[in-house]
């Protein structure tokens, strides 16, 4: 049976790790704020992005592009897996990791069962959890969310971009939490290579159902301008996904970090409650002592 110094340094324990998981929360408040924020305002422009894409691609003739290229038998495919670099989220991290392999399992395998399949992945928790396993790894990025970047999703890009125009990647795919609202987040599979018009109404497709094609007017010529716009939109794909990866990240460690307060505080109550228990039990042991003595006292 735990004695009364026992459960007073448990209960001293569990509130230095209630002061923790309450400033964990507090710092997570203040950055999920300005990732949702960030996510938020960029999500129009990625949409209006894949609206433009689709109306300069219907149609094309004579146009090609490596950055298009589509193979009839997939034999090397690239997934870039986006975790936290960091724990303490929930199951943030864990989920996503089960996701990948059974995308990989139970998607790629079955879809593509002569295709060879490689990973880059990106966060900690990614590149601790693929160097256990039999992946090959064409590139790992860690400590990239503080503070994130463009740049980043650039370095993301280069990592397999000729891989794809030398034809070494014949599908590149990402794989990342999605931040829907603050309670809730879900991994998203997302196609990066080759572009599809057809894919390119996959985000906000209920805004863009109704939308009609444009009459560009191009300057110099279409050409020119879909081989620049190509790669940045590559670029861009990569960025949405760490956007969302870290705007889901903070808000699922801003959940974790509020049960884990909240259990600290049930378990402070409990403990104390089984404290006073104990003293009084403790006590009362005394006086029992106490008066069984002085009747001693006396039959002598």
């Amino acid at each position: 049976m735990a004695t009364l110094r026992d459960i007073r340094n448990r209960i001293k324990g569990v509130k230095n790790t209630s002061k923790i998981t309450s400033a964990m929360k507090m710092v997570s408040t203040a950055k999920l704020k300005r990732a949702q924020t960030a996510i938020e305002s960029a999500r129009p422009y990625f949409e209006k992005l894949d609206m433009i894409l689709t109306n300069l691609t219907t149609g094309l003739s004579g146009y090609s592009n490596p950055m298009l290229r589509q193979v009839t038998t997939v034999k090397n495919i690239l997934l870039i897996v986006v975790t936290a670099d960091r724990g303490l989220c929930g199951s943030f991290n864990s989920n996503l990791l089960k996701e990948a392999v059974v995308t990989i399992n139970e998607k790629f395998k079955v879809e593509f069962p002569d295709a060879e399949i490689k990973v880059v992945p990106v966060g900690k928790k990614a590149v601790s959890f693929f160097k256990k396993r039999h992946f090959e790894v064409v590139a790992e990025f860690q400590g990239i969310f503080s503070p994130l970047q463009f740049e980043t999703a650039q370095e993301i890009v280069e990592s397999f971009e000729f891989g794809f125009i030398d034809g070494k990647f014949d599908r590149v795919y990402i794989l990342g939490n999605e931040f829907i609202n603050v309670m809730k987040q879900e991994p998203r599979l997302r196609s990066i290579l080759p572009m599809d018009a057809t894919e390119a109404l996959t985000i906000g497709k209920s805004k863009h159902t109704d939308a009609v094609a444009v009459d560009y007017i191009f300057e110099p010529d279409k050409k020119s301008i879909l081989d620049d716009l190509l790669p940045k939109l590559v670029n861009i794909k990569v960025w949405r996904s760490l956007l969302e990866s870290n705007a889901a990240e903070h808000a699922a460690r801003r959940f974790a970090m509020d049960n884990a307060t909240r259990n600290a505080k049930e378990l402070i109550q409990s403990l104390e409650l089984q404290y006073n228990k104990a003293r009084q039990a403790s006590i009362t042991t005394e006086m029992l002592e106490i008066v069984g003595g002085a009747e001693a006292l006396k039959s002598n």
